[in-house]
């Protein structure tokens, strides 16, 4: 099987339930890592001008709002949110389907919280809609390693793609040297490598 490259202008990105409430549940993960991971694929698909699909569920309740970070760095995105009540699988709201499908890519690029339920299904249900599917595994998380581990091995068995933020932002700038790879440098890695 050759590889082909996921790219700015290929592939769409879902960034499933990054809640104050529900990242809070998450145990396998640091959670300061985990949305420092989100916010680096919510900036990199700023700068690369990729179509971003924000989804909340439930946000009056125990989840709580999506993260603000995230309205900060992409405030279109957060305001086109998709607020599901209380759908498991977000492939099953009409209107997530829909947002995902509009930008007609068959790239898809995934991070969820929580990796065991939030995000096992939809990639599941994109796979067998026919999509290449990329899962981000540091960029969301789990209540416990081993739930994160059984959803990450689903997700695999069934052609799911496992990578972590820097490999996807890494396979989507292609090269630091084009005008949004070296702002992603600055702007997106380095802050990172530093601490920021």
């Amino acid at each position: 099987m050759s590889f082909s490259r996921f790219t700015g202008e290929n592939a769409t990105l879902l960034l499933i339930d990054h809640q104050v409430g529900t990242m809070g549940w998450v145990k396998s993960i640091p959670i300061d890592e985990m949305k420092r991971n989100a916010l680096m694929l919510a900036k990199t698909a700023q700068i690369l001008k990729m179509p971003v699909v924000l989804t909340s569920s439930m946000e009056e309740y125990a989840q709580g709002p999506l993260m603000q970070e995230l309205k900060d760095v992409l405030p279109e995105a957060f305001e086109k949110r998709i607020q599901r009540l209380g759908i498991v699988n977000a492939m099953d709201d009409e209107n997530f389907a829909k947002a995902t499908k509009a930008p007609g890519r068959k790239r898809i690029i995934i991070a969820g919280v929580t990796n065991d339920v939030c995000t096992v299904y939809p990639a599941l249900s994109l796979v067998v809609e026919g999509y290449e599917v990329q899962v981000v595994a540091d960029a969301g998380g789990s209540p416990s390693k081993i739930g994160d581990d059984m959803a990450l091995r689903r997700m695999e068995q069934a052609g799911v793609v496992l990578t972590s933020t820097n490999q996807v932002i890494a396979e989507l700038a292609g090269s630091w040297s084009t005008p949004e790879g070296m702002r992603i440098v600055q702007e997106v890695v380095m802050p990172s490598l530093q601490g920021a």
